[in-house]
Order: structure tokens, then C-alpha cells, then sequence
């Protein structure tokens, strides 16, 4: 072969070259992303969503939890269809029908903002309220999420570096409600009730109708004012509540001891992500050693493990059904844990 052809040949060989390694770079550098460190996860909802990498269909994840993306009760299921519970609250609404009429006649909305709704990929976090999330800058790592869902009254002023300040969904119940949703709170945040017990929907509706405040069978006395926007508040399906302890905690729906264990709010919200959203990652989820009765439990304020001693909650074995979730690939920690 001449010099002149091999010259030429050379050159019609540099694109090829430059395409294998450009689509090898790039194929090797998102699974680095998707697979690698969790310390060090994505900073784009587009990345999450792109790509074969997370095509993973939920039927794959094999984890015995059928996907429900309707996750707020409404009021139209009272009036067209007869809608049958075997199960009191928490796990049904038998013995709650009127007084969870009065109160979605008030709400009406169960609806999730359209422009999170038409998304065809949603990627959303949890953000638990566990010590883990100090001190981690995932702020603006977790503000880039679809879906942000927060805990109970956990702030957001003063802790924006690492928790970020975007929030979607805040799940609560009476005890854990702020008298003030709009402090910690975007103006278009969703106010979604976790109802535990029928008192809790009686809260709501006597907050609602502005009736007389029962304060009996509260374990701590909630807000008697609340200025929260109505056209904000939901009201979750307790499906996902009998769904969180019957199919992925596995723990008794009629207990035989008096104090029932019941899911806690942090695991319920892993829950109802998964049968929302495509992508789900978590932060500030995991307690401390148990034997450390001293050390704090959550990114702000002083409560310590002793505060967890006589809760309905089993926290070792939440514990295990998050490694289970998370060797199944259906979440992903942003931050190192045990």
C-alpha cells in the first residue's frame, strides 16, 4: 500500500475512533453514576431518568408490593362506588366514613400538581429527619428532585445546605403538625395527613369547620390553631399504610398486646414513593447504635434515643426492610450509612 493511501485510510479510521471512544466514556461514566459510590449520587433528574440504565420495569423489583400512583383518598368514592373497608384506622377507614366525609367534602383536591403528574420519568427523595443528613451539602443535590417528601415538622430555614429547601409533599398527623405549615413550607407544598387513629380526622375536620377542639387520644396535644392553605391538604390512602406493614414489614394487622407496632412515617414515605415514583433515593434515614441512649437522633433539635423508648415503632426491623429495598435496587442512599 502506498504512503499517500495509508495516509488516507488513517484519516477515514480518526471519527470511528473518536465515536468508540466517546460512546465508551460516556457508557462508563453512567454506570459509574447509576452503580458507584453513593456518596456520590447523580446531580441531574435527567441523568436519573435517561438512558437503558434505569429502564428497571417495578415488576422486576420483586419485592411482593403491588404499585398504586393514586395516592390520596376522594370524595368521589363515597358517592359513585360503595367503598368497603374490613380494617379500622389505621389500615382502613371502617368506623371513620363520616367523619372523613365532612372532611373531603371541605378539601376536595386529592390531585398531584399537573406539572408532576404528566412527568413520563419522576424521580423523587425521601428526606428523613436522621442525624446522617448533618453535615452532608446534599442541598442543592436534593433540590433538583421532581419530588421532595418531608417528615412530621422537620425544619427547613437554617438547614438548607444540607436538606435543601424544595418540598413537594409533607407527611404529618396531629402530633407532629406545625401550627404554621407556610414557615418551613413552599407556598405550593402538599399538606398530606397520615391518619393513625379516628382522632386524627377528627382534628383535621374540627380545624376545618373551626368547631370545638376535642383534645382526648392525642399521645401529645396538637396545634388548636392551624393556618395551613386548605386547598393544600391531602389525606393518603391508608391502603399504603396496610401495604407498608402487611406486605414489606410483615408485622400484625391485629395485634394481641396493647401496644400495637406500627410503621413509622419515614417508612410509609419510602412506600408511597415507590409506587409513585421511577426513581427512588433517600438521605437522613437510620438510627443510632440503640446502646447510645445519649446520642441525638435527628439534624436539628436534642432529642436522643431515649425519646424512642416506649414508641409504636419497631426501628430494627424498618432497618431491615430498607436493606431489603436497597439490595434490591429499588432505593438508593445519597450519603453513606450503616
Amino acid at each position: 500500500m502506498s504512503q499517500n493511501a495509508t495516509k488516507t485510510w488513517c484519516l477515514r479510521l480518526v471519527p470511528v475512533l473518536f465515536f468508540i471512544s466517546f460512546v465508551t466514556y460516556y457508557c462508563s461514566d453512567a454506570i459509574f453514576q447509576s452503580y458507584g459510590s453513593t456518596s456520590k449520587p447523580l446531580n441531574s433528574s435527567k441523568t436519573l431518568c435517561g438512558g437503558w440504565l434505569t429502564q428497571k420495569k417495578w415488576e422486576s423489583l420483586n419485592f411482593n408490593i403491588s404499585r398504586r400512583t393514586q395516592l390520596f383518598l376522594k370524595l368521589e368514592d363515597f358517592f359513585w362506588r360503595e367503598h368497603l373497608s374490613a380494617l379500622e384506622l389505621p389500615y382502613g377507614i371502617k368506623g371513620s366514613e363520616l367523619v372523613l366525609l365532612k372532611v373531603l367534602a371541605v378539601t376536595a383536591n386529592y390531585q398531584v400538581p399537573a406539572n408532576i403528574e404528566k412527568l413520563e420519568c419522576r424521580t423523587c427523595v425521601v428526606i428523613g429527619n436522621g442525624f446522617a443528613i448533618k453535615n452532608s451539602s446534599l442541598g442543592s443535590i436534593i433540590n433538583k428532585y421532581d419530588v421532595v417528601i418531608r417528615l412530621n415538622n422537620a425544619p427547613v430555614k437554617g438547614y438548607e445546605e444540607d436538606v435543601g429547601n424544595k418540598t413537594t409533599m409533607r407527611f404529618f398527623y396531629p402530633e407532629s403538625a406545625s401550627y404554621n405549615p407556610g414557615l418551613q413550607n413552599e407556598p405550593g407544598t402538599l399538606m398530606v395527613l397520615v391518619p393513625f387513629k379516628q382522632q386524627d380526622l377528627r382534628w383535621l375536620k374540627e380545624i376545618l369547620y373551626n368547631e370545638k377542639r376535642v383534645r382526648k387520644g392525642f399521645w401529645k396535644p396538637p396545634p388548636q390553631i392551624w393556618l395551613g392553605d386548605v386547598s393544600k391538604i391531602r389525606v393518603l390512602d391508608p391502603h399504603f399504610l396496610h401495604q407498608t406493614a402487611d406486605r414489606l414489614l410483615r408485622i400484625p394487622l391485629h395485634p394481641k398486646s396493647r401496644q400495637p407496632v406500627h410503621p413509622t412515617t419515614g417508612i410509609l414515605a419510602v412506600v408511597v414513593a415507590l409506587n409513585y415514583c421511577d426513581v427512588v433515593h433517600i438521605a437522613g434515614f437510620g438510627y443510632p447504635n440503640s446502646k447510645s441512649q445519649r446520642q441525638p437522633i435527628h439534624y436539628y433539635g436534642y432529642d436522643t434515643m431515649r425519646s424512642m423508648k416506649n414508641s409504636y415503632h419497631d426501628l430494627n426491623h424498618e432497618a431491615d426492610a430498607l436493606k431489603r429495598l436497597e439490595d434490591s435496587g429499588a432505593i438508593m442512599y445519597l450519603h453513606p450509612h450503616l
